[in-house]
Parts: structure tokens; sequence; C-alpha cells
């Protein structure tokens, strides 16, 4: 398997993509990620050792446990960021989905928008929102900040077109856009 495709299978898995966004901006050991996904910890350590392999995250040095065990945290490189992988759609959606599981309404800010865009408009908004996030990935964490994410989803309106895709009105995705 080469390091493309490698990469674009670690990044297919919530639980993966969960870990990477909970080591974003401080590192956690591997007992730490079990149990704020509430997994048991060999589990969490084969999505720990396959993020490691293939530059996803990376080991800080070893510290003593309260207990006297050896422990590792490990940060995310931000490599997800800038690695293409494609029909990554339904992945997102669900750690989405998981990531929201349990917060309150009003715990969110939740935007929506219908337009009517040829593809060039189409392409020029798509490419300033990128442009926007890339330049917020890119500034340093605020120290006093605290950690939150966005989600876009940029999708043809289906409600009163005829549809083209499958049977049960699902329409396959075209390749992702980069960005976990």
């Amino acid at each position: 398997m080469d390091d493309a495709e490698a990469r674009a299978r670690a990044l297919s898995s919530p639980v993966r993509l969960r870990i990477l966004r909970l080591c974003l901006h401080q590192g956690r050991t591997n007992k730490e990620l079990a149990d704020a996904l509430a997994m048991n910890p060999a589990t969490a350590l084969h999505h720990v050792r396959t993020l490691l392999a293939t530059g996803f995250l990376a080991a800080g040095d070893m510290r003593t446990g309260r207990r006297g065990a050896r422990e590792i945290p490990y940060r995310a490189t931000r490599l997800s960021w800038s690695t293409p992988v494609e029909n990554i759609s339904p992945v997102l959606v669900e750690t989405f989905l998981q990531e929201i599981s349990g917060l309150e309404p009003a715990e969110m800010d939740v935007s929506r928008l219908g337009l009517k865009l040829n593809k060039a408009h189409q392409k020029q908004m798509q490419d300033r929102i990128g442009a926007l996030l890339q330049e917020y990935a890119d500034m340093p964490a605020d120290a006093d900040g605290e950690p939150t994410s966005i989600f876009f989803v940029h999708h043809p309106d289906r409600a009163g077109q005829a549809t083209t895709g499958q049977a049960d009105g699902r329409h396959p995705a075209g390749p992702a856009p980069e960005g976990r």
C-alpha cells in the first residue's frame, strides 16, 4: 500500500478523525483519548498507531503518569487538512454527527442558505470560503481560546428538481475538498 492510500484509509474512520480533533490543540495520551471517546484503550491504541504510522499524529515526550505508568501524549500534525481523500463526505458527516451528539441547540450556531449560482460563481464562493478557512487554519492557536469546530457543506438542492441519481434519492459525491 502506498503512502497516499494508507493516508486515505487512515482518514476513513470517524473515530480517527475525532482523535485528530481531540489532539489538535493539546497532547493527549491513549488513556485520555479512550476516556474521551468512551472506548476500550486497546481499541484507541489501534487507531492511534494507524494515525502515527501515516504521519497524522506525532508522539510527544514520554512522561510518568499519576500511578507511575509510562504515558505518551500525542498531537495532531495538521497533515489531514492538506490530504485529499476521494468520497470522504459520508465519513465527515458521520464524524460531525458524532461530535455534536449531546450538544444543546443553544451551543451551536447554525446557518442555512439557499442560492442559485452558475458554476463560475459556485467556484468563486467555494474558493473564497476555502481561503478564509485556510487563513484561520494557518493562524497559531489563541492561548486564551477554546476549541471550536466548523462544518461546511456545499451541496445541490434536489427539492423540486428531477433527480438523476439512485432510486433512493442519494447521489454520489465528488472528490472532497481538503480539510478534515
